[in-house]
């Protein structure tokens, strides 16, 4: 199906890391944590460039956006010279958004120095969440010192990527509100993983309610399950949702790279996500593939 696709794509989500060089608690340390797709030791291994052009190879690569890969938290400033190094040794990626620990004293220092590198254009902080939606107690983004720090984002020219289980997204909705001019971006399609009936509609009522705010945008990525492999069938309805909930021009495609290798193929994704939007225009189809993402990383591609 990648013979769908006859425009470039820009992959929105994506990570490289080198955990010989490099150290990443979730990948480095012994007792690794656990995952949401299981076993994740077969991706504890350097992913770089050139494994990524590999595996683009049957698309037409105008550009990607790295995202922060949960290095070492003491170094959020290290991460950002290492991407440098790959960008001056590869060109990929084309930009990239950070960690910054808005929980933290030094938040404020840390965004500054993000800021300073050219390629930046926002951070990311998976804020402490509650384990089930029955736990109603106030997550992170409601701690009056993250929110301090959040608000500093966009002096200096930033966005906020949030990862957080969807029972947290009133607090998302309350920072878009009270934030207007700092555009949010909810990765991984909100995280559905509960797909039974009951899971699946107190996901989607979140997003509704999120999808209000104007300043707040969606990735369909990283929608895979534990034990399972990719398949349209099974997330075609959660993309579509999404679409119908937030409009063509405010979501957009990534791959989620290498973590989604646990469970499908670059080519498998992408070529799926074609067969799910192929009733769609040609000019949607692009801003889902393309336009969006440049336009909301200010990317020259």
């Amino acid at each position: 199906m990648t013979e769908a696709l006859s425009f470039p794509i820009i992959d929105a989500h994506h990570h490289f890391w080198d955990p010989v060089l490099n150290y990443y608690p979730w990948l480095c340390d012994k007792d690794r944590p656990p995952h949401r797709y299981g076993d994740h030791q077969s991706i504890a291994q350097p992913y770089l460039p050139a494994d990524y052009l590999r595996d683009t190879a049957a698309f037409k690569l105008a550009g990607s956006v790295y995202i922060e890969a949960d290095w070492d938290p003491r170094d959020p400033i290290g991460e950002m010279r290492y991407i440098a190094g790959l960008r001056q040794q590869s060109g990929l990626p084309t930009v990239a958004v950070g960690k910054a620990w808005l929980d933290q004293p030094d938040a404020q220092h840390t965004l500054e120095q993000l800021a300073g590198f050219g390629f930046v254009r926002g951070i990311r902080h998976k804020p402490r969440a509650n384990d089930a939606p029955a736990d109603t107690a106030a997550g992170g983004m409601a701690d009056p010192a993250w929110r301090r720090n959040y608000g500093l984002l966009a002096r200096h020219g930033l966005h906020f990527e949030l990862q957080t289980p969807f029972w947290h997204l009133h607090e998302a909705a309350a920072l878009a509100r009270d934030f207007p001019d700092t555009p949010l971006i909810i990765n991984h399609t909100g995280m559905p993983s509960d797909r039974s009936a009951e899971g699946l509609a107190a996901w989607r009522e979140a997003m509704r309610r999120v999808a209000q705010c104007p300043n707040v945008f969606v990735k369909l990525s990283g929608i895979g399950l534990a034990g399972r492999r990719w398949s349209v069938e099974e997330n075609r309805p959660v993309v579509w949702q999404c679409i119908e909930l937030f409009g063509v021009d405010r979501c957009m495609f990534g791959s989620n790279y290498p973590v989604d290798s646990l469970c499908a193929s670059f080519e498998d994704i992408f070529s799926g996500f074609a067969r799910m939007v192929v009733d769609l225009s040609a000019s949607e189809q692009r801003q889902l593939f393309h336009d969006n993402a440049q336009r909301l990383y200010r990317m020259d591609c």
